[in-house]
């Protein structure tokens, strides 16, 4: 994988983010795929699992949001991206989001596993006051 492949990876996983349905996920994980929304959650399991958790994570594909990716290193078929997400309405489960997200690739560049590691703006640092 280079820099453009991830990036060009990213550009379908937004698209078919704000897209109706599920039938884009083919093409960007593999059928065994496993996507961990958290390094503390059991990640969703296969392609199938896969659709029915994205439509439960989204308000809907016209749901308004601005996104912004860079990717920060890429080995062989492994790639780390940051990315950020401010969705115009903070309510429910959205509003603003920092990410890192390791990515491991296909030989034919669909992602066969995908960890988050979200960061809020409101959550702790993770040091005592």
């Amino acid at each position: 994988m280079t820099h453009d492949d991830v990036r060009a990876w990213l550009a379908g996983y937004e698209r078919a983010w704000r897209s109706p349905g599920t039938d884009g996920l083919a093409g960007l994980f593999t059928d065994d795929a496993t996507y961990s929304p958290s390094p503390w959650r059991e990640p969703v399991r296969g392609l199938a699992a896969l659709a029915s958790w994205w439509e439960g994570e989204r308000d809907g594909p016209d749901e308004e949001f601005t996104a912004g990716y860079r990717v920060l290193a890429v080995d062989g078929a492994v790639a780390v991206v940051r990315a950020e997400v401010d969705y115009a309405s903070a309510e429910g489960n959205h509003g603003r989001w920092r990410d890192l997200w390791v990515l491991e690739f296909a030989d034919d560049g669909r992602v066969r596993s995908f960890e988050e590691w979200p960061f809020a703006p409101d959550q702790r640092d993770g040091h005592e006051d």
